[in-house]
């Protein structure tokens, strides 16, 4: 492991104070805040620099020159009001706000950590003025925000940072042409136009055209600057201050990783094919040594040209030592390759059957299979094809891959379309984008009976590092409530693999894949001619203490390590994985049930209208309750942000816990 430093708040009281310009000044603290960025997303394992970076000086202008937060406190309802709408940032915005005093040193090396600073912003943490991550709700927000300083005589201007992809999303043009309608004048926008989203050219994914234009036809006032220079940033701005008759726009041109040459566009997607490898996670230990290297050689160097003292940096001990590398997704949370340990022994039904891949993995290679077979098969992606898994698929057929940008309501009602034409629609993002924002799209698809599959990817509570923007875990409950949409969620590669041909092939009506990316620490086995059949699971492990009902890679791992536990005092737990989430083949339910008083479900979901739920209405349909209870345990309240171990030790859904739980409710 690397060693990781960090530069003590005091130091940026030095530099504060030092008898230098103002531009000078802030420069090196923009570097001091990546240098700090930087080690704080390789401390956690995961985070985003790219976007950090690009944004960085903007944020040093804004909180130590332009703005009277800092000097009112947050607290004052007359301060200046700055929020990043597309919330990437903000590993960059925490170091800015360790910089200026308002997040301890010890909050800071907690990030994506239970109890420290959320992987996306959330108005727990102090200085941070709206919930984000979830994009396109920023320009509302902030519009809010300023109407309400108006209405109340309040001073102060509201800033919102925007990321160009961002501006895929339908909302914000709904609420740019609010803004000038509603009269509100005291909103800033910039536009942090990186011109790269999460892995390619904004330009390849959909094309802005010509910003300065479109925001102009809004009825804005735009202004348009380099946004690394400070001496134009700050021209830009005092020409603004004159504009009182009209909201405002600053379209600030950067370089997504700004201040680490190989991870600056364009050289960072000249050494990858066009993609770009440095949105998301933690930098190895070579290219983490290599840029932090790069950044405090340069800070030091202008220090000595200014004849002050080299930085004081501390070492910092990492809370957590990876034992060997890990892959990770895009939103730089370690992925299972299903390579693991963990057999069940005699409790184990059938033969383990070892899985050399993680789900998501699979789900991609089985698109392909059923594309050979399918020509009407088509893929829509909302900018998430890596992370998806579908970019073998865009390469295979790009005549059959659609790509939709940030943009799930658009993409979704584009599917129907598709499907009235006789097409399969393949539709993919994050679930907790996909089936809540575009929850109405989906309705709407649904009566009008056409098939589509959707693919919800990342559902369920973990990853936990990005924040409750996105963790899904209400999912299930939304796409239950429509009578012709079948939800599955695969354990391991084998039955994705199933689950996409019983999607394909037979189902009659819309289905939604719930994908989980783990990790799991072993290889989820099914028994030895195992196959899908509607509405029915499939027994795990032998018990006759207890049934326990659960499903995906993550919660079926739980389930697996409480009945481990749980057999070495002698008490037999029966797993059942069942990735019919909302379709129960009553007959079978009722069988399995019956030699148990105690029955459970174990969810990656809320408490309300999981497979929990569907299991008590089948129960109570067959009149099978009488003398049964039937226990959830369930993700309560909000999500937990942190480590996977953090998330689900938190919410009592880690295997030593659920041992527990089940003890207390069967003794």
């Amino acid at each position: 492991m690397a060693d990781i430093y960090l530069i003590p708040q005091s130091e940026f009281e030095r530099i504060r104070k030092a008898p230098l310009d103002i531009y000078t000044r802030l420069e090196l603290i923009a570097d001091m805040c990546r240098a700090n960025t930087l080690a704080a997303v390789k401390n956690a394992g995961s985070g985003h620099l790219g976007s950090s970076f690009s944004a960085m000086d903007i944020v040093v202008w804004l909180y130590f020159q332009e703005m009277n937060t800092l000097a009112v406190g947050h607290s004052d309802p007359g301060r200046d009001i700055y929020f990043s709408s597309k919330g990437h940032d903000v590993p960059g915005l925490y170091s800015v706000l360790h910089a200026a005093g308002i997040i301890t040193e010890e909050k800071l090396l907690k990030l994506r950590r239970l109890g420290g600073l959320d992987g996306h912003p959330d108005i727990g943490v102090p200085g941070i003025e709206a919930n984000s991550g979830s994009l396109g709700m920023g320009i509302s927000k902030g519009r809010g925000m300023a109407w309400a300083k108006r209405l109340r005589g309040l001073g102060g201007r509201v800033f919102v940072l925007l990321g160009d992809g961002e501006l895929q999303e339908g909302q914000n043009y709904e609420a740019l042409q609010s803004t000038v309608k509603q009269g509100v004048t005291n909103l800033t926008l910039i536009v942090d136009h990186n011109k790269v989203q999460s892995d390619k050219l904004v330009s390849e994914i959909v094309d802005l055209g010509d910003l300065e234009n479109k925001f102009t036809a809004f009825g804005w006032h735009v202004a348009r600057c380099p946004g690394h220079d400070l001496h134009a940033f700050e021209r830009t701005l005092k020409g603004l201050a004159a504009v009182t008759d009209r909201p405002k726009v600053v379209i600030a041109d950067t370089i997504k990783g700004r201040g680490v040459s190989f991870m600056e566009h364009p050289q960072a997607l000249q050494s990858t094919g066009g993609f770009y490898r440095w949105h998301a996670g933690a930098p190895d230990d070579a290219s983490f040594e290599a840029g932090y290297g790069e950044i405090v050689e340069r800070v030091n160097k202008r220090l000595q040209d200014l004849g002050l003292a080299p930085v004081e940096r501390k070492r910092i001990e990492p809370e957590l030592k990876p034992q060997a590398p890990v892959a990770r997704n895009a939103l730089g949370e370690p992925v299972s390759r299903g390579a693991l340990s963990g057999a069940l022994g005699g409790a184990q039904s059938g033969t383990m059957k070892a899985a050399s891949e993680y789900v998501v993995e699979a789900y991609g290679k089985a698109l392909l299979a059923a594309a050979e077979r399918r020509p009407d098969l088509v893929v829509l992606d909302a900018d998430l094809a890596a992370d998806c898994r579908v970019r073998a698929f865009e390469l295979a057929y790009p005549d059959r891959f659609i790509q939709n940008g940030i943009a799930e309501q658009d993409m979704v009602s584009m599917a129907d379309g598709l499907a009235r034409m006789g097409l399969l629609p393949f539709v993919n993002s994050f679930a907790s984008f996909l089936a809540s924002r575009a929850n109405e799209q989906i309705y709407n698809n649904a009566t009008e009976r056409t098939k589509i599959i959707y693919a919800c990817h990342y559902a369920g509570l973990i990853p936990a590092g990005p924040g409750k923007s996105h963790q899904s875990l209400r999912d299930i409950s939304l796409l239950s409530a429509l009578p012709n949409m079948t939800i599955l969620q695969p354990c391991n590669p084998a039955e994705t693999q199933m689950v996409v041909d019983y999607c394909v092939d037979e189902a009659a009506e819309s289905c939604a894949i719930r994908l989980a990316i783990g990790p799991s620490p072993r290889s989820i086995g099914l028994p030895d001619g195992y196959r899908l059949q509607v509405g029915r699971g499939v027994a795990l492990t032998h018990g006759r203490d207890a049934l326990l009902f659960a499903y995906g890679p993550v919660m079926l791992h739980e389930a697996l390590s409480a009945a481990e536990e749980l057999a070495e005092s002698g008490f037999g737990l029966k797993v059942v994985n069942m990735p019919w989430l909302n379709r129960i083949d009553g007959a079978w339910l009722r069988d399995l049930v019956a030699p148990y008083a105690s029955v459970h479900v174990l969810e990656d979901h809320a408490p309300v209208g999981g497979l929990a739920d569907s299991m008590l209405s089948a129960l109570n349909d067959l009149g099978a309750l009488a003398g049964r209870r039937l226990h959830k345990l369930a993700v309560e309240g909000y999500p937990a942000c942190g480590t996977p171990t953090e998330a689900l030790r938190h919410h009592r859904l880690d295997g030593a816990s659920i041992a527990a739980r089940l003890l207390e409710v069967t003794s």
